[in-house]
């Protein structure tokens, strides 16, 4: 065999020479590491392939071995600055000389926080191994010697030859060599690589198509020179050669490992890339450490403390040496020094470190075993959540981690797959208009939509102009049930799982009606789908793609059934008569053309051509007597709000117009030069003067409560980046279903670059789009300041015009102009593009882009390149982030995020092995960052703060005690009272409070997302705080030394004998500590549950008991040298003035902080200060409105408007993002009909209409974070008509089960930022008015007697500026007229 010694240089723009380290082998042994210029590889020939030593197939994630474990795993925990500092006041304390308690107190709480970490670690990895194990154990057939033999994964090397069967995983990167189907096809599903779950087609290499025997296999020594490994996993470039002659290679003769090989009987390929070799790893990331932020800070803080600890130990040391010098002197005589000091100088040296173990109780062990204790029941908490429970597919949340809890209270980017985490892989038939007629406005039942025993109501006599209050009349309504339509009796062939309600058009298609007829014709002939019929009548469609699968099964339900076809003919049973027509051509579709047609010869002999597509290139495609029509169609269009529309026209052919186009297509179709073109000017010439059949509309169907979750989200300050490997109209279709994309987002830039400086003028342009923008809704320039947009290579341009500045990207002061863009912009950016973006120079640019924009989508995007967005963010702006994925495809930015989020959904589980937490729907991510991720980090944060408080109160007392003791390193307290402080008498009830705390219960955290953002801004916990709580324990140790030191001073017993000794005074201290920082942690406990009430009570028993036990006279007899405060505790606590003494060092203590708390509240209350008064006020009012009206009703009821079409007006082209490259010259040449199939598709979406646009445009400029109740509201760009009330917590804050009470609505200083989500659909469109204040009416029953004011209640609890009466759908911006409009509570 001859290789040609030409090789290319450079195998493809995108494959550069990649410098890695090979993974290490079987043998364990570390192999060399080398530059990979490229890769050749010979069938049937290990001995050859092995001298280049390229990696096995056995692949590795985890981080341990059992021989490295304990050394590794140490080492890892010892990078801890806590850890290191306990072990270095361990090896301290093991010296005699210096040490004042016993080495026990470190040693114990140290060997079991290193125990607790090392056996989650240890049983972390078990579970990467057990993966690893189940992937490389796995059989394949590997040709050996001539012989198929059964091979396990971890076995198989580059050049195999393997075999594989109908739904195997592919085991490693295959060069297709030959296939049970015709032509070397076989059928691929990529769900593990991209996400998509629609097939793809690969072929072999013609020369390769007929070696299916084993035999001849056994004898192909072929080699092939190809790229190196890299991560592109829709690239690939390389030759083949045999028999002196060479073939191109590309991607289309590729089987990826992670792909799934269906609708093929078997196939065999050769092994190009083993192991970590092959894409689907190469894109996997590595496994990282994840720290939380409060972890980072408290490495910072226990460094400070250090050092603070260091500079009290010089103090105290310098004062012992002046004082050893000045008076310990004097006592030599009879109190010498210990050996070996013999000096003070020596004596101040050991001074210092005996201060520093006395002092270390600054940062007690017990401070980590607290910490991890609390984020294990956090994670139970999680666990056990039955509102984050799926009964649908019997799952429940997940905390497969217990370290990141608190930081799920962070979250400022939350990064999510588009399929199978925000869709459910499935597609309805929705909709359709047919000859003007609109079908299918009732599209699910209205059970859902309301409640048995709700209200309806009307509004009487409202005044445009002068209307004082609203009469509301309430009426019990009973549920509306609409009927799913029974189409057994029309069509015994229909699908049993189709859902339409409209019987409109069943009636039409019984009636004979020919437009409907034609309508549905078209959509059983136009298309690509294959029909398996496994049985009679059991009929299994497979599409390339889901909208096409939805389509011909509408057509089958209403009477017109595709039920098989060959290259040239489709045959359907239409009305329960078989019909077979002649398939003339078919005219694919690609993403240029966006349309596809048939041309098909009926029985009768007439030719005609059926063509769907986009609207937007087919409408003007029709003849010009369809123009009434047109705009009818149009109209239709134009309110089938997020759904995926085709257009239908169909044209009649003459033989002589059919045999004439036949000829110029075979013409181009056989063209060598400028092929495609040639093709794409034939079809357009026959596909023109069409006559319009009507449209259709398809739901892109969404996970339930998307929409919601995802506006919810957004309110909380949370930005949404859709990363998916789909193709852009689908993305865009998404974006506009979930309501990330509205219809009044502002502007939404496409970002399609193909080059470096076509993405950089790209993004330059959106930049002065936005400022131009923002600057012409916020009224233009303000003081002639300009508006600078930065261009990325180091000039500022001016937005308007050609105005630069050189040297810097943004001159002052507009250095932060895009932070402050205020409006509603949407980017979408290719995967191409984004390359580009990614690149050092251009990423600042992008990442400034990108985040003035609410939402942003990319798309056609690969794994690694989901990872870099997710790190490009966390180096930029410093946020936290969140990446959720259901996918294989996305494990690899779920590693990289912050925090992981699997969805446990159909692509398998290595997203979920590879996460943090995982759950089975979307819209759990709600509740898991808003109530729990916001619960755990204020509780954490509660925590620490007492916890510092608590023990430098118990610490400091000993600094200023050294002042009185000769600075002799002498302890205030017992060494038991040290050794239990932290362990017993004060452990649980601050464990107490860090697990079950909370400020507001969960429903709250829904309802007021704003509550979310202290976490973002880290205000709970920082350095600020941190020197607050250390500064009032200074405070507090202090009062607890000098208070008992001068009223016991002179005070004596009631025998005469002075109270003044060291005992007394020690016993005193203690108790009073005890009581002041149990007293503390009263106060800072928010939610009193029995727990708390026996951890704290049941702390300060502990106390007294186990401090009377240890100086009793039975344990001074058994172990005299250990027990010396014999009696002192029954002594002292019998005397009044000690309790007086604890009685008034509380008081000093405590007195300050209430006086602060509550001066604090009253003048600058914080928002979940607010929201609980405003539950305690419904609480009250609502046991008061149940002892007055009895059984009156007492709440307004909701009209459930159900889903009648009242959509806004946003419509994608469903079509024109439906395909690849379509299918039909595989049909047409009937290479592929030995198969029946394609894949059957998967994904739709519903959403709800109305309240979520209201609450997107909430704002039209942005507002500050909202930390206390003094949040002004944003003005908001609100239309429609005047809404009915609902009880539904969109307007009070109640749950939506709750009925909503009359309530107090406190000043609006206090209420205004109340930004409230409602839970159930609000009403669609929403109105603006003033505010009016809340006015007092006398004479009325009504407890209270409160008239509300609608504008009121919504400034506060919505941040909108009211509800006002509006006479037009404008959505102009300006005031609007204003009525008060006022609710007469009764």
């Amino acid at each position: 065999m001859t290789v040609l010694n030409e090789i290319p240089d450079k195998w493809f723009p995108i494959v550069l020479p990649l410098h890695r380290k090979k993974k290490k082998g079987l043998d364990g042994k570390s192999k060399k590491a080398r530059t990979e210029e490229e890769r050749k590889v010979r069938a049937n020939d290990r001995e050859y392939n092995e001298k280049f030593q390229y990696a096995s197939n056995c692949i590795m994630t985890s981080k341990y071995n059992i021989i490295t474990f304990l050394p590794v795993n140490l080492f890892e925990q010892f990078q801890e600055v806590a850890n290191t500092y306990f072990l270095f006041l361990l090896i301290l304390q093991l010296i005699p000389q210096i040490s004042s308690l016993s080495w026990f107190t470190t040693i114990v709480p140290l060997a079991l926080v290193l125990s607790i970490t090392a056996v989650k670690d240890a049983t972390d990895d078990y579970f990467r191994h057990k993966s690893d194990n189940q992937v490389n154990n796995r059989q394949s057939q590997v040709l050996i010697r001539g012989s198929l033999q059964n091979e396990k994964w971890m076995h198989v090397r580059v050049g195999d030859i393997i075999k594989l069967e109908n739904n195997q995983f592919v085991a490693a990167d295959l060069l297709l060599l030959s296939s049970s189907e015709p032509h070397g096809l076989c059928y691929i599903e990529t769900a593990e690589l991209d996400g998509e779950t629609n097939m793809k087609v690969r072929q072999s290499v013609s020369v390769t198509a007929e070696l299916g025997d084993p035999n001849n296999l056994a004898s192909f020594n072929g080699e092939v020179v190809c790229e190196p490994p890299n991560n592109k996993l829709d690239r690939f470039c390389g030759t083949l050669y045999w028999r002196d002659k060479k073939y191109t290679l590309t991607n289309q003769n590729m089987l990826l490992r992670g792909c799934v090989l269906r609708n093929t009987e078997a196939c065999y390929g050769l092994v190009i890339f083993a192991g970590p070799d092959t894409k689907l790893m190469q894109n996997s990331g590595c496994t990282k450490f994840k720290r939380t932020s409060i972890d980072r800070l408290m490495n910072t803080l226990v460094l400070w403390i250090f050092g603070f600890l260091v500079c009290m130990g010089v103090i105290l040391a310098v004062g012992n040496a002046i004082w050893e010098r000045e008076v310990g002197s004097l006592f030599q005589s009879y109190l010498p020094w210990d050996p070996p000091v013999d000096n003070f100088m020596f004596s101040a040296f050991l001074s210092f470190w005996s201060y520093v173990i006395i002092l270390n109780t600054v940062v007690p062990i017990s401070l980590y075993v607290s910490v991890e204790v609390i984020r294990l029941g956090h994670s139970y908490f999680i666990n056990w959540d039955q509102q984050m429970f799926c009964s649908q597919c019997n799952t429940a949340a997940e905390a497969r981690t217990t370290t990141l809890n608190e930081e799920l209270g962070q979250v400022e980017y939350i990064f999510s797959d588009k399929t199978g985490t925000l869709t459910q892989n499935i597609m309805t038939f929705n909709k359709c208009s047919i000859n003007g007629q609109t079908y299918g406005e009732v599209t699910e039942p209205l059970a859902t939509q309301r409640k048995a025993g709700t209200f309806s109501f009307f509004f009487l006599h409202i005044s445009s102009l002068q209307c004082n209050s609203i009469n509301v009349i309430m009426v019990p309504s009973s549920p509306v049930y609409p009927q799913k339509l029974d189409f057994t009796g029309l069509n015994p062939l229909a699908d049993p799982d189709f859902c339409f309600y409209d019987d409109k058009l069943l009636e039409s298609v019984k009636v004979g009606d020919s437009h409907t007829q034609e309508f549905f014709r078209l959509l059983s002939l136009c298309h690509t789908v294959m029909s398996e019929e496994k049985s009679e009548g059991e009929l299994v469609y497979k599409a390339q793609s889901p909208d096409e699968g939805a389509l011909v099964t509408a057509a089958r339900n209403f009477g017109f059934v595709f039920r098989s076809r060959t290259p040239g003919t489709i045959t359907t049973t239409e009305m329960g008569r078989t019909v077979t027509y002649s398939l003339l051509a078919i005219l694919d579709f690609n993403n240029i053309r966006k349309r596809m047609s048939v041309i098909v010869r009926n029985p009768e002999g007439r030719i005609r051509l059926y063509c769907k597509g986009a609207d937007t290139v087919l409408l003007e495609r029709l003849h010009p007597c369809n123009h009434e029509l047109m705009s009818i169609t149009s109209d239709h269009l134009n309110v089938t709000d997020g759904l995926r529309t085709l257009a239908l026209a169909y044209r009649d052919l003459t033989g002589d117009e059919w045999e004439a186009w036949s000829e110029s297509h075979r013409f181009a179709d056989k063209a060598t030069n400028y092929r495609e073109d040639r093709l794409a000017a034939a079809y357009d010439e026959i596909e023109q003067d069409m006559m319009l059949l009507g449209a259709t509309a398809i739901e892109d169907k969404l996970q339930e409560g998307v929409p919601e979750t995802i506006a919810v989200l957004s309110l909380a300050n949370i930005k949404i980046w859709v990363l998916t490997g789909d193709k852009q109209e689908t993305a865009v279709n998404i974006g506009y279903s979930c309501k990330m994309l509205t219809d009044d987002t502002a502007e939404v830039f496409i970002i399609s670059g193909h080059t470096v400086q076509s993405v950089r003028q790209e993004l330059r342009k959106a930049r002065e789009r936005m400022v131009e923008l923002s600057r012409a809704r916020d009224g233009g320039k303000e003081d002639g300041t300009e508006a600078w947009v930065g261009v990325g290579d180091g000039t500022a341009v001016a937005a308007g015009g050609g105005k630069q500045l050189q040297g810097s990207p943004f001159p002052p002061p507009h250095a932060n102009l895009m932070d402050n863009i205020s409006g509603e912009f949407g980017l979408v950016i290719s995967g191409h593009s984004l390359a580009h973006a990614l690149e050092a120079d251009m990423e600042g640019e992008f990442v400034s882009t990108a985040c003035a924009c609410k939402a942003v989508i990319c798309c056609r995007v690969t794994p690694l390149q989901k990872a870099q967005v997710v790190e490009l963010i966390k180096k930029h702006k410093k946020a936290v982030t969140l990446a959720i994925g259901d996918g294989a495809n996305d494990v690899s930015m779920i590693k990289s995020a912050h925090i992981g989020v699997g969805i446990s959904g159909q692509e398998g589980i290595q997203a979920v092995l590879a996460s943090d937490y995982s759950f089975a729907q979307f819209r759990f991510l709600q509740r898991l960052l808003l109530v729990h991720g916001r619960w755990s980090y204020l509780r954490m944060c509660r925590f620490l703060c007492y916890f510092f408080y608590k023990n430098f109160a118990f610490t400091m007392v000993h600094f200023w005690f050294g002042f009185f003791c000769g600075f002799s390193a002498q302890t205030v307290y017992d060494q038991y009272f040290i050794t239990l402080y932290n362990i017993v008498y004060t452990s649980l009830p601050v464990l107490a409070m860090g697990i079950f705390d909370q400020d507001v219960p969960d429903q709250r955290n829904l309802e007021y997302p704003k509550l979310y953002e202290p976490g973002q801004l880290n205000l709970l916990f920082n350095k600020r705080e941190f020197f607050i709580c250390i500064a009032q324990g200074i405070y507090t140790s202090v009062v607890l030394f000098f208070v008992p030191y001068a009223m016991l001073s002179d005070a004596t017993q009631s025998n005469g004998v002075p109270l003044a000794d060291y005992q007394s005074f020690a016993v005193t201290t203690a108790t009073a500590l005890v009581i002041v920082v149990s007293v503390q942690i009263g106060l800072d406990t928010g939610f009193w549950t029995v727990i708390n009430h026996v951890f704290v009570w049941g702390s300060l028993g502990s106390y007294f008991t186990i401090m009377l036990a240890l100086h009793s006279q039975s344990l001074f007899r058994i172990f005299p040298n250990q027990f010396h405060f014999v009696g002192s505790a029954q002594n002292t606590l019998l005397q009044p003035v000690v309790w007086l003494t604890i009685a008034l060092a509380t008081a000093i203590c405590i007195v300050p902080v209430l006086a602060f708390r509550f001066l604090k509240l009253d003048l600058k209350p914080q928002l979940s200060d607010t929201v609980r008064y405003t539950q305690l006020v419904r609480q009250k009012r609502r046991k008061l409105a149940g002892r007055s009206a009895g059984g009156a009703w007492r709440g307004v009821g909701s009209v459930s408007e159900g889903r009648l079409g009242a959509r806004g007006g946003s419509r994608r082209s469903g079509y024109a993002f439906a395909h690849q490259e379509g299918f039909g010259e595989l049909i047409t040449s009937g290479k592929n009909m030995r198969l029946s199939s394609l894949a059957l598709a998967n994904f739709a979406s519903r959403h709800s209409s109305g309240w979520i646009d209201t609450l997107r445009r909430k704002k039209n400029t942005h507002t500050p974070p909202c930390t206390s109740g003094e949040c002004s509201p944003a003005p908001s760009i609100i239309s429609g008509s005047v809404p009915p009330l609902s009880n539904s917590s969109s307007l009070l804050g109640g749950s939506q089960d709750t009925p909503i009470e009359e309530e107090t609505v406190t000043a609006a200083a206090q209420t205004s930022a109340l930004t409230t989500a409602p839970e159930a659909a609000a009403p669609q469109a929403s109105a603006q008015a003033s505010t009016a204040a809340p006015v007092r009416h006398h004479g009325t029953d009504s407890p209270g007697g409160w008239t509300l004011s609608l504008g009121t209640v919504q400034e506060a609890l919505f941040g909108w500026k009211g509800i006002s009466q509006r006479t037009s759908a404008s959505n102009s911006p300006g005031p609007p007229s204003v009525a008060k409009e006022t609710i007469q509570m009764k």
